[in-house]
């Protein structure tokens, strides 16, 4: 009995000693975004993997990308027009690699095109808001800066993701806060839709890293799903990401 009750004093007493449990380090959606910003920075380069389903559209992409004060740069592939494309995004103009089939519907031999969500030419007017917002959704700094300006933080919460230690946050963004700067192509309209918010789930490894974003468009949506997850890895690895040669660029 004696022996039983030194037991239990002595569970009670480490018990009462131990350190509670860690809270996430961000209340605040400003602090949290501006923090994630620094450290994807930071970083400097990472792998990244995308699934996209937005009604019928279900599509997958994987690439890498480097970050930093000049802005980010990526290469990815992307099977979004329903065979792989390859996308590069450098100096703040986006490349895509054109379908040998489709060369000479675009008007040009070369394989490369420079795409504009604005441009003129056949291929940009057809592909080129999707592949521009595409290829912006890939950037943590996008989501990051919406997140800024227009969330407020819902839930907080210390987990693993696969494995590794993270902070998972789940942000309301308001679109009217956003002004123009809608996610993934959503309609002007969208803001007047159920509230004009919707949900972004962001879970951050310990030095704040991004290493899952999840847009979940669905509740302005209605009548079909729309989400799309982002996934980051291999932090601080070395990436090659160069413009096409000038020479095969149409």
């Amino acid at each position: 009995m004696r022996k039983a009750a030194v037991v239990l004093l002595f569970a009670l007493f480490a018990g009462a000693c131990s350190d509670p449990p860690r809270r996430p380090a961000f209340e605040d959606a400003r602090a949290l975004a501006d923090a994630a910003t620094a450290a994807t920075a930071s970083g400097g380069s990472a792998k990244f993997g995308t699934d996209v389903a937005v009604g019928s559209v279900r599509s997958k992409g994987q690439g890498q990308a480097r970050f930093g004060a000049g802005g980010t740069a990526q290469v990815m592939t992307t099977d979004f027009l329903g065979e792989p494309v390859e996308l590069r995004l450098v100096a703040g103009k986006l490349y895509a690699k054109v379908p040998e089939g489709s060369r000479d519907e675009v008007g040009t031999g070369k394989p490369w095109v420079v795409v504009a969500a604005d441009g003129t030419d056949p291929f940009s007017q057809v592909l080129g808001a999707s592949l521009t917002q595409l290829a912006a959704q890939n950037d943590p700094a996008h989501t990051l800066g919406e997140i800024r300006t227009a969330g407020t933080i819902i839930a907080a919460e210390r987990t693993d993701l696969g494995g590794v230690a993270a902070e998972h946050y789940r942000v309301d963004l308001e679109l009217a806060r956003l002004g123009t700067d809608l996610p993934a192509g959503l309609p002007a309209d969208a803001a007047g839709r159920v509230g004009g918010k919707f949900p972004v789930e962001l879970w951050l490894d310990e030095t704040h890293r991004p290493l899952q974003i999840v847009l979940d468009l669905s509740p302005i949506l209605p009548g079909s799903e729309a989400r799309i997850t982002t996934r980051y890895s291999d932090w601080g690895t070395p990436v090659d990401v160069q413009p096409p040669p000038a020479a095969e660029v149409g």
